[in-house]
């Protein structure tokens, strides 16, 4: 992907793919739809792929990885009617805040 330079870019249009594969897998019921959830995975992990070559292999995971659960889980909330508590919330923005200190203490390779 030499269109996308920037390897944080990558990371967060892999996480918008990821969401997109995981709510698949649950929902998908046709050849369309499990053809666009594999596509949707083959382009999530190439992204990541991609943005591990600069950054610290570590930091992309626990970013893709945190970053994509807290957007499944909204997706979920916001589109299938999932229910959502307030400590739930509460550990998903405690998530988030690691996220994003990891992402600004590592520096691109």
């Amino acid at each position: 992907m030499a269109i996308i330079r920037n390897p944080w870019t990558k990371i967060l249009i892999a996480i918008i793919f990821e969401d997109g594969w995981v709510v698949g897998i649950k929902h998908a019921n046709s050849l369309l739809t499990w053809g666009l959830t594999l596509l949707a995975l083959g382009i999530s992990f190439l992204l990541f792929m991609t943005a591990s070559a600069q950054l610290p292999v570590g930091t992309v995971y626990a970013v893709f990885v945190g970053l994509g659960t807290g957007a499944t889980v909204i997706t979920g909330w916001l589109l299938f009617g999932d229910h959502l508590s307030w400590s739930e919330i509460f550990f998903l923005l405690v998530l988030l805040t690691g996220v994003i200190g990891l992402k600004f203490i590592t520096e691109e390779q």
